[in-house]
C-alpha cells in the first residue's frame, strides 16, 4: 500500500498522526507520512489504522494506493 498526504488538503488537525502513528507523524502543522512507512504498512493492524485515518481524515487529504481489496 502507497500512502501520501496531500499537503495542499491538510489543514493540520492531526488526525492521521493520532489513529497511526507508526505511519503518520505531524511537522511544521501539516500531517507527514514517516519516512520508511511502507514497512510498518505491511503490518495488518497498521493497515487497517490507516484506512481508517485516510477515512476518517477531515481534509480528506489522505491517498491510498495500491490496496487489496476487503475479503468477504
Amino acid at each position: 500500500m502507497k500512502v501520501s498526504v496531500d499537503r495542499s488538503l491538510c489543514y493540520g488537525s492531526a488526525e492521521c498522526a493520532y489513529r497511526a502513528p507508526d505511519v503518520f507523524a505531524f511537522e511544521d502543522g501539516y500531517g507527514v507520512v514517516r519516512p520508511g512507512a511502507a514497512q510498518a504498512a505491511g503490518d495488518p493492524r497498521v493497515r487497517e489504522a490507516v484506512r481508517e485515518a485516510a477515512e476518517r481524515c477531515p481534509a480528506q487529504a489522505i491517498a491510498l494506493t495500491g490496496t487489496e481489496p476487503e475479503a468477504g
